[in-house]
């Protein structure tokens, strides 16, 4: 899949060395955001992490894509938790390298890898789950037209602790000419992916940065 210089391809086991070079090389950048496990310590060996990714994607279970720009990876972008039958739904979690940030990769990349999904996979929902002050990706899901659904109260393990976290999401009679097409021809609604005032209140979790799924 691919829209200029910015493709979106299955990750393959020769990309550990890369990846975890740009990981261990952004992390001022990405630490804030990554998933983490309670009580468990971090890991960078991504030759295990690919394995268990690859392995999930042959039991149906998701979709592990690399990011490029020009040919250079800049980043990951998975669907996780596909769950088939009457659901027909996963969820889109990515990371950008912070010297590609501002080229446009990742709305492209969440356009691409949205309507493969949709066309190709057979989904029927796509979620992106985001901490309420994550500015860069709220920007994404507000580009490509994602639909605010509410917010989770203490959603996910992150960098140490629980987080809230937004919920948008697009179904397939959303976007009938696709995700990329609506937004590249100016289709995506004025106020899509606006937070309702009443679900950004003082107090509650926020932060800032690249999504980590």
């Amino acid at each position: 899949m691919q829209h200029g210089p910015i493709a979106l391809r299955l990750v393959r086991s020769r990309d550990a060395r890369v990846l975890q070079h740009e990981l261990l090389a952004n992390r001022s950048w990405l630490q804030p955001w990554e998933a983490t496990i309670p009580g468990g310590v971090p890991t960078f060996d991504m030759r295990v992490g690919i394995r268990r990714l690859l392995q999930q994607y042959r039991d149906g279970a998701g979709y592990p894509f690399v990011m490029e720009y020009d040919g250079e990876v800049a980043g990951q972008l998975n669907v996780w938790g596909v769950a088939r039958g009457s659901l027909c739904s996963a969820t889109i979690g990515y990371w950008v390298s912070e010297r590609f940030a501002g080229k446009g990769i990742t709305p492209t990349a969440v356009a691409l890898a949205t309507d493969a999904c949709f066309t190709q996979f057979g989904l029927h929902r796509m979620e992106i789950c985001i901490r309420p002050e994550n500015r860069a990706s709220l920007r994404v899901v507000q580009k490509l037209g994602f639909r605010y659904e509410g917010l989770r109260r203490r959603y996910i393990h992150i960098d140490g602790d629980w987080r809230d976290h937004h919920a948008f999401a697009l179904t397939t009679e959303d976007v009938p000419q696709g995700v990329l097409a609506r937004w590249l021809q100016g289709g995506v609604p004025k106020d899509a992916g606006a937070v309702p005032p009443s679900s950004t209140a003082p107090g509650r979790d926020s932060s800032a940065g690249p999504t980590i799924g």
